[in-house]
Formats: structure tokens, C-alpha cells, sequence
């Protein structure tokens, strides 16, 4: 009787978590047609985002719940191979000066990011031992692929990942680790901001703008001249190109300041630079909230997080398959467990931090006593079997 309580409290949870869910992206979609009402802007990349990020957490979901290793491995090969195919030929629905713009090779960095997501949450979900150890060495490979195509941010944030996932399967604590990484989130956006607003110091500012390049501070600074401008409204979706001076004054630009926190505050305003917060705090709380195992649980969202980065320096969520990718981790994350499957009971304990294991043993003991207590019974003697 534990295991079947236990799955139904768990998707009494999931079901609290998707109408969230729902409601945070349906508010992103109605904020961005507000936004841009009576002016001459453009809407459908934020709307073509934004069904990308449902339709890949979707198909996660129902994939997760079937095959959740098999459909792990496929995400992460696929998404190696379009981002090492992406150094060739571009990422689908650049534009034609995007071959030398910073955000492709940032997009290509956020696929090898979600490759080796990808490959430790199926090694982490694997049961062979042989399994899991091919399925770290993918990730590790693809944390070696961003060196292949010098981007050392890309090599850094997925074998981040990848510790990350070799540590998460000694914890015990989810939410203490999915704390952390809002924390690491904040803490980057809010690093990005103040180099637009010039408020470290001179040093630091010297030495973090060698690194993000002058052009991509000085989009960075009228991101946010045009937020202060614009504070609510913001100057509407797919205008910042036109509003900015920097772009005005530079050749063969995508049109980006390459940080999505930026760009929103900028294009939307506040109201759209909280709901986008709100929309990657629904991500981790659909993590915390999953029956998935912690080490599961912890490595998508190191893998989201990682993600998060490299978007608030970058330009990695203006391409589709980036956002739908992101989709579709936090779906295997979260899939739910098959009904009666006994595993399901102990994971509504890890969604309060508790483990797989510790479930386990709970699960066994009561079926221990079930079978006991059967064994007693004055009918087990007349049974004909």
C-alpha cells in the first residue's frame, strides 16, 4: 500500500507543477503580444521559443516515461552532432552573418552543454555499471568537442556538468543543490548587469571585457540604457536592433546584445525580465518536485544551469533547437515513473530531499511484512497453490 500512496501524492505534485507551468508560459506569450501591441515588432520569435520549450518538455515527458535511457542517449547524440555540424554549415535559423558572430558559436557551446546533460542524467538513470561508464565517457567527449571548436566556455560548462553529475549521486539533498544553482544563475545575471552598468571595478572591468569582447558591453550598456527607457513595456519584441546605437555602428551584426536577461529587460521590461526569471524557476521546481532519482534530478539542473550561464552572456536562446533541448532535459528530468512501478513511493520523499535508496528499503520492508503476515494466516493453509 506504501508504493501506491506514494505514486499518488507524486502526481498530485507533477499535476500542481505543469498547471504552473502553463500558466508561467502562457503569461510569457500574452506579456510579449502586450508588449508589442501598437508597435511595428515582431512577437514570433519569443512565441516560437516559447512552444519549442513546451513541446520539447512534452515529448520529454512521455519519452522519459517510456524510454528514459534510451531517449536520453538519442537527445545527447543528436545534440552533439548538430553542434559539431553547426561549426560547418551554421545552426538552424541563423542569419548569414551569423557564421562569425558571437551567439553561433555560444548556440553551439548551449547544444554540447545539453549533449552532455543529456548523457550523465541516462547514465545516472542506467542500472549497468558498463552502461553508465560509456555514457560518462560520451559526456566527457562532448565536453572535449568544445575545445575542437575553441570555446572554452563550452568546455568548462559541460564538464561542470559532468562533475556535477558524479557528485549528485552521493547527495542526499535535492533542494539544497537546486538552491545552489538559482543562486549561481543569480549571481551571473546580476554579474552581467553590472558590467553594463560599469559598477565593478576598473580591473575587473578591464579584465571581463578582454574576455566578453567591447562590442558585446556596449550592447550590453544600451540593454540597459533602453530598460531604464523603457521600463515597463520595454521598446517591443525584435526591436533592440533598431533601438540600439552599437548595431547601428557595426557591420554585419545578427541584431542580439547576447544576454537573454538583457535583451528581455530591454524588449519586454521588467514585467518580461520576471516572468523569464519565473520561467527558470518553474524548471527547478519541477525538478525538485520530481519522482526521478536526485542524481537525476541534480544533473539536468546543473545542465539547465550551465545553460542559464552561458545565455546570459551569449546568444544561445535565440536558436530553436537550444530552447526545445532545454525543454526536453527538464521533461526526461521530471518524467513520471509507470504506474505500479515501486520505485515510484520513495521518490515522493526525495522530492523533500529524500533518496531512492531510503525508499527502497521502506518499500522492501512493507512487502517483507505483507508477505509475513500472508504466511500467518489461518487461510495459507487451505490455499491450493
Amino acid at each position: 500500500m506504501t508504493a501506491p500512496a506514494g505514486a499518488y501524492v507524486a502526481r498530485e505534485r507533477g499535476n500542481a507543477s505543469d498547471g504552473a507551468g502553463a500558466v508561467i508560459l502562457a503569461a510569457c506569450a500574452i506579456w510579449s503580444m502586450v508588449s508589442a501591441a501598437g508597435r511595428e515588432t515582431r512577437p514570433e520569435g519569443v512565441l516560437l521559443a516559447l512552444l519549442a520549450v513546451a513541446a520539447g518538455f512534452a515529448c520529454g515527458r512521455i519519452c522519459g516515461t517510456l524510454l528514459p535511457v534510451v531517449t536520453a542517449t538519442a537527445a545527447a547524440v543528436a545534440a552533439l552532432v548538430m553542434a559539431l555540424l553547426a561549426r560547418r554549415s551554421g545552426m538552424p535559423g541563423a542569419t548569414a552573418a551569423a557564421d562569425i558572430a558571437p551567439g553561433h558559436t555560444g548556440a553551439a557551446a548551449a547544444l554540447l552543454v545539453l549533449a552532455a546533460g543529456s548523457a550523465c542524467c541516462a547514465a545516472a538513470a542506467a542500472r549497468r555499471a558498463p552502461l553508465r561508464l560509456a555514457l560518462r565517457l560520451l559526456a566527457f567527449g562532448t565536453a572535449c568537442a568544445a575545445l575542437t571548436m575553441r570555446s572554452g566556455a563550452g568546455f568548462v560548462a559541460a564538464l561542470g556538468v559532468l562533475l556535477c553529475s558524479l557528485a549528485a549521486a552521493r547527495m542526499r539533498r535535492r533542494l539544497l543543490g537546486l538552491a545552489g544553482f538559482a543562486l549561481v544563475t543569480a549571481l551571473v545575471v546580476g554579474a552581467s548587469w553590472a558590467v553594463a552598468e560599469e559598477a565593478l571595478p576598473d580591473g575587473l572591468m578591464i579584465s571581463l571585457e578582454g574576455q566578453l569582447t567591447g562590442n558585446r558591453v556596449l550592447l550590453w550598456e544600451d540593454a540597459v540604457t533602453l530598460a531604464k527607457e523603457h521600463p515597463v513595456l520595454g521598446v517591443g519584441p525584435d526591436r533592440f536592433a533598431e533601438m540600439s546605437p552599437t548595431i547601428q555602428q557595426t557591420l554585419r551584426s545578427d541584431g542580439k546584445p547576447h544576454s537573454a536577461p538583457l535583451q528581455q529587460a530591454a524588449e519586454q521590461g521588467v514585467v518580461g525580465l520576471a516572468l523569464l526569471g519565473a520561467a527558470f524557476g518553474w524548471l527547478l521546481y519541477v525538478l525538485w518536485r520530481s519522482p526521478r532519482s536526485t542524481a537525476v534530478v541534480l544533473t539536468a539542473g546543473a545542465a539547465l544551469t550551465a545553460l542559464a550561464a552561458l545565455a546570459s552572456v551569449g546568444n544561445a536562446l535565440s536558436f530553436t533547437p537550444v530552447t526545445a533541448g532545454a525543454g526536453l532535459l527538464a521533461g526526461l528530468a521530471s518524467a513520471r515513473l509507470p504506474i505500479g512501478d515501486g520505485r515510484a513511493a520513495p521518490d515522493t520523499a526525495g522530492a523533500a530531499g529524500g533518496t531512492r535508496r531510503e525508499g527502497d528499503e521502506d518499500t522492501g520492508r512493507a512487502a517483507h511484512r505483507t508477505r509475513t503476515e500472508a504466511e500467518r494466516s489461518p487461510r495459507a493453509d487451505h490455499t491450493p497453490f
